[in-house]
Order: structure tokens, then sequence, then C-alpha cells
């Protein structure tokens, strides 16, 4: 018998493989510029169950092979969609999409404009920002902003006429800081006893956990990140398993 630990991953497609590798040796040929990672803002929103969610580092199961293993969520509970951003040495967030069930794309781009670029145009001149391709980062009117106020200076899905840094990988959660540290990071410290009891509450959880982290916690995520890159080459564009 062995013990398994669950892993949630996005399936990748074919074509996905090749996206990542180009990517991630994009990434880090440009990283050979010494102020590139200091440049870099990476983004993304997390949605915040009151019912609770699957551990994805610490939900075991034994047994004599790997299992292929479906666990239900109540996705009808109450629930908040968060978005942070975070660079090497600063925490944006939370922002709360407070009456939100869902994030669309006319609320994602009202927090952009009003609340995130403003804190970032006021810390630099110079940054580059990333989002991933959720669908409401895909609108037209999102990255019609995105190419007029950042040209050249934005990571995303993209199309032919858009004027990006470079394309993010489509389905690649484990090259973006946010999802590899941060969500995991703060759902592992809020649903713990005892547990919030109102939005309210779970908001607050939140804030104090994020409040936690520190610029060095940043700095060591950023070399994470780094290493993410150099597996994502050697494994021809693989998921990066959880260590």
């Amino acid at each position: 018998m062995k013990l398994y630990v669950i892993q949630l991953v996005q399936q990748l497609k074919q074509e996905d493989y090749c996206k990542r590798m180009n990517y991630a040796t994009f990434m880090q040929e440009s990283m050979e510029d010494e102020t590139m990672a200091d440049r870099l803002i990476f983004s993304d929103e997390s949605t915040f169950h009151m019912s609770g969610k699957v551990n994805r580092y610490n939900s075991q199961i034994w047994g004599t092979e790997k299992p292929s293993t479906v666990i239900e969520h109540d996705h009808a509970s109450a629930k908040v969609n968060v978005f942070c951003a975070i660079s090497s040495r600063k925490l944006y967030g939370p922002f709360f999409f407070f009456s939100e069930r869902s994030v669309t794309s006319n609320v994602y781009l009202d927090m952009l404009e009003v609340w995130l670029m403003p804190q970032l145009d006021s810390d630099s001149t110079d940054y580059i920002f990333q989002q991933d391709g959720a669908p409401p980062h895909w609108n037209m009117e999102v990255r019609t902003f995105l190419k007029q106020h950042l040209p050249k200076c934005w990571i995303g899905q993209s199309g032919d006429a858009d004027d990006v840094f470079c394309s993010w990988p489509l389905r690649s959660p484990d090259l973006t800081p946010c999802d590899f540290f941060i969500w995991s990071y703060v759902k592992d410290r809020v649903y713990v006893p005892p547990m919030p009891k109102t939005m309210e509450e779970l908001k607050v959880h939140i804030c104090n956990v994020l409040a936690l982290v520190t610029e060095q916690m940043l700095q060591n995520v950023w070399r994470e990140m780094d290493y993410r890159l150099d597996v994502v080459c050697v494994t021809s564009g693989s998921h990066i398993k959880h260590l």
C-alpha cells in the first residue's frame, strides 16, 4: 500500500505542450536581464466558498495504485470571488467582487481601470502585467484596454492584433505564482478551525492571511517560478507536479 496525494490539474491539449515550452523559453531568455524579475506582475482570481474546499496538498489516499478520484463540491454554497496581483516585492489585494456570482468582463475591466492599474502606475512606470486565459480576460474591451494602456507590456491569451509582451499558455496554473503559491497558502490557512461562519468573517480571514505574506516569501516564490520554467523546458511542456 502507498500513500498518494490528490493533485488537481487542468488536462493539457496536444498543442499546449509546445506553447508552454515556448513561453518558458521566452521568459527564461527575458529574465537574463536582471531587471526583468522585478518588472513582472502576476494576477489571478479565486473563488472562496463558505462550505470550504479540498486541500490540494494534504488530501491523501492509501491504495495499491495511483487513484483517479472525483470529489464532490457544493457549488451552490455562498461564495466570494477574490482578485490579487503580486510582484517580487509586493502583494496587491485582495479585491472582492462583492455582489457577483461570477466575474464578468465588464466587472473585471472596471477593477483594472479603477483599482489595479492606478496602483501599479503609482509604483512603477515600467512593469509587465500578466493575466491568464479566463473568459473575462479574453474579452475584446479588456484586451483593447491593455493594448492601449500597456503596449507590449502585458502577458495573456492573445490574438494576432494584440500587442503583447508574450502570449500566456492556456491551462497553465502551475506557472503563475498566484495559483501555485498565493491561493493555496491562503486557503490552507482560512479553512481551519474555527471556520468562518459568515461571509464577512470569511473576508476578514482572507485579508488577515494575505497580510502575512512578506517580501521574503515573494522573493522565494520568484525563485520557485524560475525553477518551474526550467522544469517545463526539461519535460517538454508537461504539467509540474506539486512537490
